[in-house]
């Protein structure tokens, strides 16, 4: 799962979304690198461990703590997914404006993308029961957090009818 997790990640976020959005700013080279190749160490470490020091029960897979962070971990990716689609489509073709993202759990908080990816890290830190898993949830969280908050400020400062209800990153609480 965790292979796969990274590599969907690794390949969506760095070789199709830009790709696939309406007049996005360029990314830097150093940038995508430096994506590149945290994502890469990062599954590759993930990866090792489960797949050489890890122990795990033979039914290990039909257990609750696995099946519920399966079940967050693809919840998590669903979540991920539709709110970057809804980014993505932001803009008509040929329209270079901003626009405040509407649907899905938009409609609560302004980084619904960053809660996706959250949800899946913590899904997948559930379902490995491993400190490695549990660390990298962690450091997604901070970094989303923080991510999330300055696209907050920045479309409350943008638009005057951006809605005031709206949490940062978690729905009703943050």
């Amino acid at each position: 799962m965790q292979t796969q997790n990274t590599f969907c990640v690794l390949f969506s976020c760095t070789l199709i979304f830009p790709y696939l959005i309406r007049g996005g700013k360029p990314t830097l080279l150093y940038s995508w690198a430096m994506a590149f190749v945290f994502c890469t160490y990062n599954g590759y470490l993930q990866s090792r461990y489960l797949s050489q020091y890890a122990v795990y029960a033979d039914d290990w897979v039909t257990q609750p703590r696995f099946l519920t962070g399966f079940a967050l971990w693809l919840l998590g990716m669903l979540i991920n997914i539709h709110s970057d689609h809804i980014l993505r489509n932001l803009r008509k073709p040929g329209e270079i404006g901003y626009r405040i993202p509407r649907g899905g759990l938009f409609e609560y908080v302004s980084g619904a993308n960053y809660f996706g990816e959250t949800v899946e890290w913590c899904g997948f830190a559930l379902a490995s029961w491993s400190l490695q898993g549990g660390a990298f949830a962690l450091f997604t969280f901070c970094i989303l957090l923080a991510r999330a908050n300055n696209h907050h400020q920045w479309y409350l400062e943008k638009f005057e009818d951006y809605p005031k209800f709206r949490k940062i990153i978690i729905p009703f609480l943050l």
